[in-house]
C-alpha cells in the first residue's frame, strides 16, 4: 500500500453568519486558491475531489453538486462526496491514494449553520421511529450525557469550564477562530445554564465555515512539501444510534479506533468535541495523559463549522507537524449524537 501524506490546509474564517449561499461557493473558492498556491498545484493537478456536507443543513437537495461550481467546469473531475463530516471524506480520498488509483487529492467540507435552527435539524439524525419525532435538540441530548457523567462523580462543572477556558486562551493566536480570549473559570461558573448542567461556553458556537486539505502519496508528498504530515494510522467506528442502547459517559468506538490507528506515543492531539464534556470522555478514550497538548487550535468549542470541523481537526494536526511544532500528533472527528461515530487518524513527520 503506498504512503500517503498531508501537505496542504487551508480553513475559512469561522464566523456566526455568512451572507453566501448554502453550497458554500463563496466560502469554498478563497481557501482553494489559498491551498493550491501554497502546494503549488493546479486544478489540473488534483487526480480526485471529496467534499463532505449535508443537504439536510442546506436545505436544498444536491448542494453538493452546486459546490463543484467552486472548482469549475473544465477540465472533467473525479469527484466523491460523503453526507457526514468532511474527516469521512478524507478517510476516503486515503483508501483511493492508498489503492493506487491517484497520487493527490483534495477534500473539502462546508457548512453553512447559520441557514435555519441548526439544533433542530440536527434532530433529524436521530432514530426515525421513537426519537426523532420528539424532536430533541443537540444541546438537549448533550446536557442528558453531562448529567450523566456529573451524577457518576466523572467529571464536575469546574473540570468541564476548565476545557472552556483553555480552548479559548489556546485561540488566541488562531485567526480563523470564532470565539477566543482568556476567560476565567470562576468566571464561567458564575453564568446562567443554557440548557442545565450546560452553559454558553460548555457548547459549541454556531458557525458557518469551511475546510479543505490536501493529500499526496509518496514521492509525490516529498515534491510538494519539505516535511509532509504522514498518515501512519487511520480508522473509524460506529456505535448504536439508539441513544439508550449505550454508556454515553464513555466512547468505546473512538477507544477502538485510537488502537487500530496506533494512537501511542502522541504529542498532541486535535479533539472535536463539540460540548466541554466530551473532550474529557475522549481524552480518557484515547488514553492522553497530561503530557499531550489537547487542542492547541482552540478546537470546535471555538469555532464549529459543521460537516468541516472535524477536517479541520486533522488539518490543524497537520500544520503543526509540516512546519515542525510537532513530530507525532493525533486527530479525531465525530459525527452523529452524543459522540455516535468517531474517526482517528494518526500523523508524524518522519523522513
Amino acid at each position: 500500500m503506498t504512503d500517503v501524506a498531508v501537505v496542504g490546509y487551508a480553513q475559512a474564517p469561522n464566523v456566526r453568519e455568512t451572507r453566501g449561499t448554502t453550497n458554500g461557493v463563496e466560502m469554498l473558492v478563497p481557501i482553494f486558491q489559498q491551498v493550491l498556491a501554497d502546494t503549488g498545484l493546479s486544478k489540473q493537478d488534483i487526480g480526485f475531489w471529496c467534499s463532505g456536507s449535508s443537504d439536510y443543513l442546506a436545505g436544498r437537495a444536491f448542494s453538493f453538486i452546486a459546490a463543484v461550481d467552486a472548482i469549475g467546469a473544465w477540465p472533467p473531475i473525479n469527484e466523491s462526496h460523503v453526507e457526514m463530516d468532511a474527516a469521512w471524506a478524507l478517510y476516503e480520498a486515503w483508501v483511493k491514494i492508498r489503492t493506487g488509483e491517484v497520487d493527490t487529492a483534495l477534500v473539502y467540507g462546508f457548512g453553512k449553520s447559520s441557514a435555519g435552527n441548526l439544533r433542530r435539524t440536527l434532530a433529524l439524525q436521530l432514530d426515525p421511529y421513537t426519537v426523532a419525532p420528539l424532536w430533541p435538540d443537540s444541546v438537549g441530548i448533550a446536557g442528558l450525557q453531562a448529567r450523566l457523567g456529573l451524577e457518576s462523580g466523572r467529571w464536575s462543572e469546574r473540570d468541564m469550564a476548565a476545557v472552556a477556558s483553555r480552548s479559548r486562551a489556546a485561540a488566541a493566536d488562531n485567526a480563523n477562530a470564532q470565539l477566543k480570549g482568556d476567560v476565567d473559570v470562576d468566571e464561567l461558573l458564575s453564568r446562567p445554564y443554557l440548557a442545565d448542567p450546560l452553559r454558553a461556553h460548555d457548547c459549541a458556537p454556531i458557525t458557518d465555515g469551511a475546510a479543505v486539505v490536501v493529500l499526496a502519496a509518496g514521492d509525490r508528498a516529498r515534491e510538494i512539501r519539505e516535511r509532509p504530515a504522514w498518515i501512519t494510522g487511520m480508522e473509524h467506528r460506529i456505535e448504536s444510534a439508539s441513544l439508550g442502547a449505550r454508556d454515553l459517559v464513555r466512547s468505546p468506538s473512538t477507544a477502538s479506533a485510537a488502537r487500530a490507528a496506533g494512537a501511542d506515543g502522541v504529542e498532541l492531539a486535535e479533539l472535536h468535541a463539540p460540548f466541554t464534556h466530551q473532550e474529557i470522555v475522549l481524552r480518557e478514550a484515547i488514553g492522553l495523559d497530561d503530557d499531550v497538548v489537547v487542542n492547541p487550535s482552540g478546537g470546535a468549542l471555538c469555532g464549529n463549522p459543521m460537516f468541516a470541523a472535524g477536517l479541520a481537526r486533522i488539518g490543524e494536526a497537520a500544520t503543526r507537524v509540516m512546519d515542525g511544532r510537532a513530530g507525532r500528533v493525533l486527530a479525531h472527528a465525530t459525527s452523529g449524537p452524543a459522540l455516535q461515530q468517531n474517526l482517528v487518524c494518526v500523523m508524524d513527520g518522519r523522513k
